[in-house]
């Protein structure tokens, strides 16, 4: 059987502040970080699933959160080690750690720990708009991470980047964006600022935000500009210098398997021609008591057809007929009707062996996949 490509994810489920817009399964601390019995869990956790990836390689690490630099440099290190004496990571995968601007100095740490990739929270470098959001860092501080990582031989950085902010103008949004680009990182991640459900601003709404023209008009010039300083789109939300694109995320949006391990981690995995998804207890109280996987699911064709297109279409280039076939076990003529009717529409068009969304299927994305439920 073909496996498709398999990547780690580790989640941290801790932060210093909870910002008002995250609805990711993060909690502030308000103890002493039980950061050895936490890592401890997590090896414990590989050990359990090592059976449903038996031979297969690692092909990416993620550890994401939560903030995970709240961790110490120590810390990381056991855990890194501890992956590798466990599963079979290949040479030079990539190994991304998010990082957010006031732990500076574990940077030195996280490289000699093996972090090859980090991915930094900041933003905006506007004070104001910091503030707002309810950051904890300063701009002046986001540049100074951004330059010590570089300093220290993490040069392989995506900067996280918000637009469609209270108040915010076109100019704005360009500025930071101009920002950013002076330090020259690998990889932008550049999307909206949403209002999601069980978040702060869900029961606050900050006042001012963009309406849907403004929001337009700001995503367009950015993807413009983005593009004329050497910046590729390839995916909604994610802009990469040649060649530097997300690894970890790519095979997420290729449908590829995944082990998450931590509170709340989820995972896809192949095995016997099923795919199955289960997640592990939320909250790292819970997990540490007992990280056993719960919600076991196996997808049905219909399940798996859905999850590839919602995943694959993401991407301006989309997919080929081989990606759909091996990572999803399923045979390409079963969604043929449903790509004639979509080429109908003008919303995907094939293009050589790639199959992807039009412009006009990216702004209908939504009516786009629902050919596919």
């Amino acid at each position: 059987m073909i496996y498709p490509p398999l990547s780690l994810y580790i989640h941290i489920p801790w932060c210093i502040h909870k910002c008002p817009y995250c609805d990711f399964n993060s909690h502030q601390i308000k103890t002493t970080l039980p950061e050895t019995e936490y890592i401890t869990a997590l090896l414990a956790d590989i050990d359990q699933e090592l059976p449903k990836i038996t031979g297969r390689n690692i092909n990416s690490i993620f550890i994401g959160g939560g903030t995970p630099s709240v961790l110490s440099s120590d810390m990381i290190a056991k855990l890194i080690s501890g992956i590798k004496t466990r599963l079979p990571v290949i040479n030079n995968a990539e190994i991304t750690m998010e990082v957010n601007p006031g732990t500076i100095d574990r940077l030195q740490g996280f490289y000699t720990a093996g972090i090859n990739r980090l991915s930094l929270g900041i933003q905006s470098f506007n004070d104001s708009n910091l503030q707002k959001l309810g950051r904890i860092h300063n701009g002046s501080e986001a540049k100074e991470i951004i330059k010590t990582a570089k300093r220290v031989g993490l040069n392989n950085l995506n900067l996280d980047l918000m637009f469609g902010l209270p108040g915010q103008t076109v100019a704005d949004a360009i500025e930071d964006l101009n920002t950013a680009i002076a330090y020259q990182p690998s990889h932008l991640s550049w999307y909206q600022l949403t209002i999601e459900p069980n978040t702060f601003f869900h029961i606050k709404p900050p006042k001012n935000l963009p309406n849907d023209d403004l929001l337009w008009e700001i995503q367009t010039a950015g993807q413009e500009y983005l593009a004329t300083q050497g910046y590729l789109q390839y995916e909604i939300s994610a802009y990469a210098k040649l060649g530097k694109q997300c690894k970890h995320n790519l095979n997420y949006w290729k449908f590829g398997d995944y082990l998450g391990i931590g509170a709340g981690a989820h995972s896809k995995i192949t095995t016997n021609n099923k795919i199955t998804r289960f997640h592990k207890p939320n909250h790292p109280n819970s997990y540490l008591q007992n990280n056993l996987p719960i919600e076991l699911k196996i997808l049905t064709n219909e399940d798996i057809i859905l999850e590839f297109m919602m995943n694959a279409l993401r991407l301006l280039d989309g997919f080929t007929e081989i990606e759909f076939i091996n990572n999803t076990g399923l045979d390409i003529i079963i969604i043929e009707k449903l790509l004639q009717q979509a080429y109908a529409k003008g919303w995907l068009k094939k293009e050589d062996k790639s199959i992807s969304a039009t412009e006009n299927g990216i702004h209908l994305l939504n009516n786009l996949l629902e050919l596919f439920m």
